[in-house]
């Protein structure tokens, strides 16, 4: 009997072992893949490359990665709609999804990088875990255009959703502002850095941070320089064992663009919706 018992053990340890493996869920069109981390490591056009700047690590990495474009092939897509990367923490960028599917080497590459079991990832900085099992990362000459925010750890599942704009109406701006006003460059960077961890009038799929506009909007109880410097390195400002909030350096948002987004939730402080 112990024999017989042993032997079924040995039967099912691999399917076990399978079973426990991360999977990156990809859903598009009414279509849904799934990729172990064993199966993205065996696809054919996984390569290594090498990131001259890591945006989360901050300097040069190694991986083993699939290009987000092949993962995404054949798969129903349309023009301007996003994908929507989901981590494992409810982060949610939402990310162009021609950016994605580009596969000209001259300008940036999206990939899926894939930590190896046996050779983690260092941990983030400030974090007690690594980027992976699966991480959004950009190689190319035009790297730099590319947000902070589309370089997506921990990511568990890619959705294809409408743009943000049709998605969610109440995160636009007065119509009748100007095409100039900062507050609507703003509304772009607040999409782009922003929504992936916070709501606007209740628009936004992740709940890591609350919601900037109810019931009271940022810029009603904090001056300009102090939400400027809240964005910059919010532990300037105030600092406590659980805050999860990082900063942006320079490299991902520029003082310049902070004001916008400032400009953003000044003018949206005036266009709050019903709870």
């Amino acid at each position: 009997m112990r024999t017989l018992v042993f032997a079924c053990l040995m039967l099912l340890l691999p399917g076990l072992a399978r079973a426990a493996e991360p999977v990156l869920e990809i859903e598009a069109g009414g279509d849904t893949r799934r990729f172990t981390r064993g199966e993205m490591l065996a696809r054919p056009d996984a390569a290594t490359i090498e990131v001259a700047k890591d945006a989360s690590y901050g300097g040069p990495m190694t991986y083993r990665a699939v290009p987000v474009a092949g993962l995404l092939a054949g798969l129903t897509l349309s023009p301007g709609s996003v994908i929507e990367a989901v981590a494992v923490d409810g982060f949610a960028a939402q990310i162009p999804v021609d950016l994605l599917l580009n596969q000209d080497a001259s300008t940036a590459l999206a990939w899926v990088a894939v930590e190896p079991v046996d050779r983690p990832w260092p941990k983030i900085a400030g974090k007690d875990y690594t980027a992976g099992p699966f991480y959004i990362v950009w190689t190319g000459p035009e790297v730099a255009s590319i947000r902070s925010e589309y370089w997506a750890y921990q990511a568990a599942k890619l959705v294809s959703q409408e743009s943000p704009a049709a998605r969610w109406p109440v995160l636009a701006v007065d119509p009748g502002l100007s095409a100039t006003d900062p507050a609507r460059a703003g509304q772009d960077l607040f999409v782009a850095q922003c929504l992936a961890c916070h709501k606007l009038n209740g628009a936004g799929s992740s709940d890591v941070g609350p919601d900037l506009n109810r019931p009271m909007n940022p810029t009603e109880y904090l001056t300009p320089p102090g939400l400027h410097a809240l964005i910059r390195n919010p532990k300037s400002v105030r600092t406590w064992p659980a805050q999860r909030m990082p900063g942006f350096s320079p490299d991902a948002l520029s003082d310049p663009e902070i004001d916008l987004i400032v400009a953003y939730l000044t003018h949206m402080a005036g266009r709050k919706t019903a709870e």
